[in-house]
């Protein structure tokens, strides 16, 4: 990805906000973070910490056509499989620096590095996904919804079933008790952040400064 297209975009993305992002569910991205098809390239060795499955722009990109093949196509997950295993010399960022093909859901692909198609297809009723477009859309895609966000910036809300119940940073599921705990421990806002990359300095300070965490 250019430098240009990374300005300005947020460096870690939720689990709520992939999905919104992309299409591909919760649900779809813990099973294929369990399984070992999909794994999120911030996540946190415990899996059981609350935001411990974080998510880049790069991840953003690949799910985005992750979604289109098996959501909206309907390539089986065995297929997708298959394809990643065959990728697998091209590194994590497969999906997205790949140009690929859809024919009765199957997947053939062109070799970024060679520009020669690896399986033979017919060329009727073939899709391609067009990377540049899906990058470009993803990238307007934040942009609006971070403008969406900025009104819950600095803020603490309650929502049912929302980390039990108690206050979170308005538009996450971080709970403010766990950014009082590091404040407690000494941890400065800074390093706040560097544990919750998705959080502002008003974000932080707004949870440290909340007197009813419990």
């Amino acid at each position: 990805m250019n430098e240009e297209l990374t300005k300005n975009i947020i460096a870690a993305f939720t689990e709520e906000q992939v999905e919104r992002l992309t299409g591909v569910s919760v649900r779809q991205l813990r099973n294929w973070d369990r399984t070992g098809f999909f794994v999120p390239s911030l996540a946190y060795e415990d899996r059981s910490q609350p935001l411990s499955r974080l998510y880049s722009f790069r991840d953003l990109v690949s799910l985005k056509i992750l979604n289109s093949l098996r959501n909206e196509l309907n390539v089986s997950l065995q297929h997708l499989r298959q394809v990643k295993d065959k990728l697998a010399h091209l590194g994590d960022d497969m999906w997205s620096k790949t140009i690929l093909f859809v024919l009765n859901k199957r997947v053939a692909f062109e070799n970024p590095e060679t520009r020669a198609k690896e399986e033979i297809v017919s060329g009727q009723g073939i899709l391609q996904i067009p990377l540049e477009v899906v990058t470009g859309d993803m990238r307007r895609a934040v942009d609006a919804m971070r403008k969406r966000d900025e009104a819950l910036i600095g803020q603490i809300e309650r929502k049912k079933g929302v980390a039990n119940s108690k206050p979170v940073i308005a538009g996450t599921r971080i709970p403010v008790s766990s950014v009082k705990a590091f404040a407690d421990e000494g941890y400065t806002v800074e390093q706040i952040r560097a544990e919750y990359p998705t959080l502002t300095e008003a974000d932080v300070i707004a949870a440290i400064n909340h007197k009813n965490a419990a």
